[in-house]
C-alpha cells in the first residue's frame, strides 16, 4: 500500500467522524428548540400543572371560621341597654351596622341591633350583651368553617401569580408582534383571574376577622295611670252635670208638647166619647 493510498483512507475516515457529529448537533438542537416551543406555548396558554395542596401546610394554618350569633333579650329598659351594648361594641373595636326602634305604644317598645365585633371577642361579646337582659328568650350561635376554602385560593393565587411572572419574561423575551399579542391576550387573562382570588381571600378574612351578630331587644313597661287635674275639677263637672240634666227634662218637655199638640184631634175625640160615657153612667145612677 503506497501513501497516496494511505492519506486517502484517512481522509475518508475523519470526512465521515465529522457529519456524524454535525448529524448529533442538528438533533441536540432540534429537541432543545421543541422542548423551549413547548415549554413557552403552556405558557401561553395560562395552564399549569394542577396545584398540589400539601396537608401539613393545611395543618400548620389557623382555623378560619365564620361566626354568627342572634339573641332575643327582654330588658326592663331599653334605650340603656341598647347604649350599654354600643358601648361594649366600641370597646371591644367593633362597629355597629344597623340600629332599630319600634314603638307601637307606651306599654311595649322593640328594638333591634346588628354590629360587628372582631372574632376574638366574639364570646365575651355575647356574655355581655346577655347580661344586659332580665331574660334570655333565644340564643342561636352558627360556624362556616372555611380553613380549607382558603387555603385553596392562597394556593391557587401562588400558582398565577408564577404564571403571570413568567408571561412578563417571555414579553421582554418576544420579538414577533404575533407572540407579543398572544403572551398581552394571556396575561390579562391571569390577571383578571389573580384579581378574582385576591377579592374572594379578602371577602373571607374579613368575615372570619369580625363575627356578625344581630340582638333583638323588647320592653314591656307596665304603665300606672297618674291622677289628672281636670278629674278632680268639682265645678266644672257640676255644671256640666246641670246642663245635662236641664237638658233632659227640656227634652222631655219638648216631647210632650209634641205629643199632645201633635195628636190633638185624636185626643179631642177621645176626651168627648169618655165625656159622653161618664154622663150616660151619671145618668143611670140617677134613674
Amino acid at each position: 500500500m503506497n501513501r497516496k493510498t494511505m492519506m486517502l483512507i484517512f481522509s475518508l475516515f475523519f470526512l465521515l467522524a465529522a457529519c456524524s457529529s454535525n448529524e448529533k448537533n442538528d438533533s441536540a438542537s432540534e429537541s432543545s428548540d421543541e422542548k423551549a416551543s413547548s415549554k413557552m406555548d403552556a405558557s401561553f396558554s395560562g395552564k399549569m400543572e394542577p396545584e398540589k395542596v400539601v396537608e401539613e401546610e393545611k395543618m400548620t394554618n389557623e382555623r378560619k371560621v365564620i361566626h354568627q350569633a342572634q339573641l332575643e333579650l327582654k330588658v326592663k329598659s331599653l334605650e340603656k341597654a341598647q347604649m350599654k351594648i354600643e358601648n361594649k361594641v366600641e370597646e371591644y373595636g367593633g362597629y355597629v351596622v344597623e340600629s332599630n326602634v319600634y314603638r307601637e305604644d307606651e306599654e311595649k317598645v322593640e328594638g333591634s341591633i346588628t354590629v360587628r365585633v372582631p372574632e376574638a371577642h366574639f364570646q365575651d361579646f355575647l356574655s355581655d350583651s346577655e347580661g344586659q337582659a332580665s331574660k334570655v328568650v333565644g340564643r342561636n350561635v352558627t360556624g362556616q368553617d372555611v380553613t380549607e376554602q382558603f387555603v385553596d385560593l392562597k394556593a391557587r393565587l401562588k400558582s398565577k401569580r408564577a404564571v403571570e411572572e413568567r408571561l412578563l419574561a417571555f414579553m421582554q423575551d418576544a420579538k414577533k408582534t404575533e407572540d407579543l399579542l398572544k403572551i398581552s391576550s394571556d396575561l390579562a387573562a391571569v390577571q383578571e383571574e389573580i384579581e378574582q382570588l385576591t377579592g374572594q381571600m379578602k371577602y373571607l378574612e374579613n368575615q372570619t376577622s369580625y363575627s356578625t351578630v344581630t340582638i333583638t331587644l323588647s320592653q314591656d313597661r307596665i304603665v300606672v295611670p297618674g291622677i289628672e287635674n281636670k278629674e278632680l275639677n268639682t265645678w266644672e263637672r257640676t255644671k256640666k252635670q246641670l246642663a245635662t240634666s236641664a237638658n233632659l227634662i227640656l227634652k222631655a218637655g219638648s216631647g210632650i208638647i209634641v205629643f199632645i199638640i201633635g195628636n190633638l184631634p185624636i185626643l179631642v175625640i177621645l176626651g168627648g166619647a169618655v165625656a159622653v160615657v161618664l154622663w150616660a153612667m151619671k145618668r143611670r145612677e140617677k134613674r
